[in-house]
């Protein structure tokens, strides 16, 4: 398969005007400290901010940003579009007067090193909720005025999303699909019913967004003012169980009862020996094309408003996607189908104009696939995790780099780097250590010191491995049901040491 359509390719290994030489962390905000169970949008995010400033690194890079779905994963979101409701700050809103001293106060006291999600929901939504009711009992006309324009400016997903969050708080949290049929159909009658029983609770999750939106826009002009860019992510797919399938179904391979009849995954890999059943339901390409793509670049133009860069998950899926019958139990007994290609980029570029796009494409990778992510212009990613497997040639080893790329020590599917290094056989121990060219010392720092030197454009290193943690810090195992998406660190963690060393790799290798 090959790239379709569109314009002619870019030089091969231009580097686009978005990138420079520099660097940056990988640390999702759900991470950060903070007395409320768990990273929010608030002082400890601004305080991370200065960290990189102090340390010369320009970018910061985040996992998605919307609300958690199924085991508390980023990458199953109820919403391609909207913001966390976990990651606005209490104290931002005590400071608005939208809550008091003592609601926070007498908040209970969570763990400070891992996100116990269900206790920091039972915290946070009813404590949103009592701002909800401040603001409206109390918001200026101002304030009033900008709720008005912020639903105004994103009636296009905020209605059908606040409405959908509504419905489940009221069905228990249920799937769609398990609503009573005239509104899991959205039967326009039924709609109308809905809108009118549950107007309080949708109007709550609009103000809740328009919260989240405000706090983030505070961050990123706080980052952006000190030299700070931040990286975004944007999965490929949506969860089954979300606003956007069901309020557009007809672009998603579903059967007469919302279920899917093909869903996503990838085939045995790094991994798993069984691949990936990821259960996304699966785009219909032929009718998103013919609407112009527009759910497509809605969704991007309202990530490109909240960060500068953005990653995109699994591009590879956009060349072919792995497509598994949805009553197989694994990913092993599924097809390739060609994906939109370049004509999909091509269409959002002429609406949104230049995308600022890195491209992930790790796993089965193709000529197809290099084809297009070089005809695009986009830099590819490289793990330094993956690089020692097998000999010479392989491509995430440093030496095999071109600048167009954006080299990673781990992401957030891997292990730590100690972790990893641990866990590695002593043949494969040995290859790296013959590789660096001196003994193993601080493995993680020579990992990030690799990366650092390495002629990529871009070098990324997750927090955990600039801290030297163990497994025990893991972000995320894929194929694990449960336990990720946890890991937290204390504000002790981060010191002057810690910038001054870090500064001086990104100066030694003209990043800073």
């Amino acid at each position: 398969m090959s790239p379709r359509g569109g314009s002619p390719p870019m030089t091969i290994r231009q580097i686009p005007d978005y990138l420079k030489r520099e660097s940056g962390v990988l640390l999702h905000p759900t991470s950060l400290p903070g007395p409320h169970g768990i990273g929010d949008l608030g002082a400890e995010a601004r305080r991370f901010v200065d960290s990189l400033q102090a340390a010369r690194q320009g970018l910061w890079q985040v996992l998605p940003t919307g609300p958690t779905g199924h085991g508390n994963s980023p990458y199953a979101s109820p919403s391609s579009t909207a913001g966390n409701p976990l990651l606005i700050s209490l104290e931002t809103l005590m400071k608005e007067g939208l809550l008091s001293g003592h609601d926070i106060q007498h908040a209970p006291a969570l763990p400070a090193e891992r996100v116990a999600y269900d206790a920091v929901i039972a915290l946070k939504m009813p404590l949103l909720r009592r701002a909800w009711r401040a603001f409206e009992s109390g918001a200026t006309a101002h304030q009033r005025a900008e709720l008005e324009s912020f639903c105004g400016e994103n009636k296009g997903w905020l209605d059908d999303y606040a409405l959908f969050a509504a419905l489940k708080d009221a069905h228990g949290g249920a799937p769609w699909q398990q609503w009573e049929p005239d509104i899991a159909a959205r039967r326009p009658r039924a709609l109308q019913q809905w809108r009118l029983q549950l107007d309080d609770d949708v109007r709550f999750h609009r103000f809740v967004q328009f919260e989240f939106f405000r706090q983030w826009a505070v961050l990123k002009r706080y980052a952006n003012e000190r030299g700070v860019r931040i990286i975004g992510d944007i999965p490929i797919f949506v969860a089954l169980d979300s606003a956007d399938v069901w309020s557009r179904p007809e672009l998603f391979h579903l059967d007469d009862r919302g279920n899917p009849t093909v869903v996503s995954g990838v085939p045995p890999d790094y991994f798993s020996k069984t691949g990936q059943r990821w259960g996304n339901p699966l785009y219909r390409w032929d009718v998103l094309a013919q609407e112009g793509y527009g759910w497509w670049i809605q969704r991007f133009r309202v990530a490109l408003s909240q960060v500068d860069l953005v990653r995109i998950d699994h591009f590879r899926g956009f060349q072919a996607y792995w497509e598994v019958p949805a009553r197989q139990k694994t990913a092993e007994h599924g097809r390739w189908v060609a994906g939109p290609g370049e004509s999909f980029f091509r269409a959002l570029e002429a609406v949104l104009g230049p995308l600022p796009v890195i491209a992930e494409d790790l796993g089965v990778i193709t000529p197809e696939v290099e084809a297009l992510r070089e005809s695009l212009g986009y830099p590819g990613m490289k793990v330094l995790q993956f690089a020692f497997g097998s000999d010479a040639r392989n491509p995430h080893l440093p030496h095999n780099f071109t600048h167009n790329c954006v080299v990673y020590t781990g992401t957030h599917d891997n292990d730590t780097t100690v972790g990893w290094f641990a866990s590695r056989s002593q043949k494969e121990r040995a290859a790296v250590l013959r590789y660096l060219g001196r003994p193993p010392g601080e493995i993680h720092w020579e990992m990030v010191r690799l990366a650092f030197s390495s002629v990529a454009t871009i070098a990324i290193a997750p927090l955990q491995d600039l801290l030297g943690l163990g497994t025990e810090a893991r972000m995320n195992l894929p194929g694990k049901a449960e336990g990720n998406w946890e890991w937290r660190f204390t504000p002790d963690r981060l010191g002057t040491h810690l910038a001054e060393r870090l500064r001086e790799l990104a100066e030694t290798y003209g990043r800073a």
